[in-house]
């Protein structure tokens, strides 16, 4: 009589219970190996779905390193949900193991001639750091080096060599959809970034970089760019202002307009990334997008370095995470979100170099912060406990008016689908009432956690409740869209946002990082 496996009595069939048992474990396999298929389909739909995010690099120089337990715990604490390591530490990966932070994890430099030379090497390799931790480790990307055309020229030959080597050895094990592979470069390859518009690589690389865009583009991966305003502007001999470096407001007369596609640029964050845009298109390719593998501010620095102040980093930092959480792309590529990768974590004591160099990270080894930071979006609440409305001053300079309306519905993150066409608050269509409703709805989010209503002096407070009609604002007693932020962050004045009023300005990302996180969990208990 058979049983519920199907095995016969085993005292006259032997053979045939051997049979069955082999064919149990062959079958157990399948479903392990089918069950990872699926988390790992799962976390790559999920993941590209999450729309902008700010991650964080983790570099290692550092005298009290945390252990990797702590620093995960750190990266939990804060809410940082994608994180890049300069090498594959199996620490690290292990301490991430089942926690759905997203992973990029690096080929240092001095692999990079081996693996280039040699595929059995990439393929050891990717079984070692890769393969190996997945999928309870979410490892999302290799880094492949960094600014290896200006660090390390000497590896260039063999640069996209390595790449394609690592990237036949993914697909060996089934891992090319869900890991892609590129390598940062610094803005240095291309020679003259202002006018974006005009913006080309360095000829001298033409070779490398044809193919280094053609495997992007063939493997569906991301440009990896490190993009620093800082070394920007204290190397651009005062030709920028510094409130363009930092994501502060420009005045009317200092407006960044690319004289060629009448782009207005407020950051040179974004002419960057957009100047990099145009330099890829300038190789004919297309559909490439950028993510920024690293930028930041340092906050202290030598005498001779007087704009690395603990004040300037904390403006361009918190501006970056509300620029890039905002959802938009560039001028050049609008619906690109600019997902970036703060860099870094921890101040590197041990760097060798200027001053500068050993304080570029946003928390101290302890885990305290340098400066008060937050990774995410700013949570709403629906009372007005301020008692005041933010709206814009009667005499107010229609341009100033225009540039304030664009920042608050910018990086601002205002609520301004309520002024659209069609919308509520649309009527009347002029720029003083768009501009009152997309003050008040950044002051009452933003004035807890350090946003003033003066918008380059076309600003005042009112404690008459501006709402009209059906048009309910932000703090209003009837208004289910109001509110301010609860956040303790300091969060410094951004600059104006080329972006649209009906730009996509609230993304929530954690939930999607939770849902991922859960899967990763559920699948690794079945697997373990």
């Amino acid at each position: 009589m058979n049983d519920f496996w199907g095995w016969k009595e085993k005292d006259n069939h032997n053979t045939t219970q051997l049979n069955n048992c082999d064919q149990v474990n062959m079958e157990g396999m399948k479903l392990e190996r089918w069950l990872k298929s699926v988390l790992i389909l799962i976390v790559a739909t999920v993941s590209s779905a999450v729309g902008a995010f700010v991650g964080v690099n983790i570099g290692t120089d550092v005298t009290d390193l945390p252990s990797a337990s702590n620093m995960v715990a750190i990266l939990k604490a804060h809410q940082i949900t994608h994180v890049r390591l300069y090498d594959a530490n199996e620490h690290m990966l292990q301490a991430l193991s089942k926690t759905g932070i997203e992973v990029i994890v690096g080929v240092t430099d001095e692999e990079i001639l081996g693996i280039g030379e040699s595929a059995s090497v990439a393929a050891a390799w990717i079984s070692k750091n890769v393969a190996a931790y997945m999928p309870s480790t979410n490892i999302t990307a290799i880094s492949v080096g960094s600014e290896v055309l200006t660090s390390v020229p000497k590896v260039a030959p063999v640069l996209v060599p390595a790449m394609n080597h690592l990237h036949k050895a993914l697909v060996a094990s089934n891992l090319n959809f869900r890991v892609k592979i590129s390598t940062p470069q610094s803005m240095d390859i291309i020679s003259r970034p202002f006018p974006p518009s005009t913006a080309t690589f360095n000829s001298s690389w033409n070779s490398t970089i044809y193919q280094l865009l053609q495997f992007l583009q063939n493997t569906n991966s991301s440009y990896m760019l490190n993009a620093y305003p800082y070394y920007g502007y204290t190397k651009g001999d005062g030709i920028f202002p510094i409130e363009y470096a930092l994501f502060r407001p420009l005045s009317p007369v200092k407006q960044i307009v690319d004289p060629n596609t009448l782009f207005h640029y407020n950051s040179m964050f974004e002419a960057m990334v957009d100047a990099t845009y145009y330099a890829i298109e300038a190789f004919n390719f297309n559909n490439i997008p950028i993510v920024v593998t690293e930028t930041g501010w340092p906050s202290f620095g030598a005498i001779n370095e007087p704009d690395a102040t603990e004040k300037n980093a904390e403006t361009y930092n918190n501006n970056i995470i509300l620029r890039v959480l905002n959802g938009s792309g560039p001028p050049s590529q609008p619906k690109i979100a600019l997902n970036t990768y703060l860099y870094e974590l921890f101040n590197e004591d041990k760097r060798k170099g200027p001053i500068s160099e050993k304080n570029w990270g946003v928390f101290y080894a302890n885990g305290s912060s340098v400066y008060p930071l937050s990774f995410s979006a700013s949570n709403l609440r629906n009372e007005n406990s301020l008692g005041s409305f933010c709206v814009a001053k009667d005499d107010s300079d229609t341009d100033k008016l225009q540039a304030g309306l664009s920042w608050a519905c910018g990086q601002g993150q205002a609520n301004c689908v309520a002024i659209q066409p069609g919308r509520p608050c649309y009527s009347p269509n002029n720029v003083k009432s768009h501009a009152s409703y997309a003050y008040n709805d950044y002051y009452q989010k933003m004035h807890n956690a350090g946003g003033t209503c003066d918008f380059d002096g076309t600003a005042t407070t009112t404690t008459e409740d501006p709402s009209y009609g059906s048009c309910l604002y932000a703090g209003s007693a009837n208004s289910s869209i109001g509110g301010r932020s609860s956040s303790s962050t300091a969060i410094g004045l951004g600059p104006v946002s080329p972006v649209g009023v009906g730009a996509s300005l609230n993304l929530q990302v954690s939930t999607f990082q939770y849902l991922i996180s859960s899967i990763s969990v559920f699948f690794a208990l079945m697997m373990s």
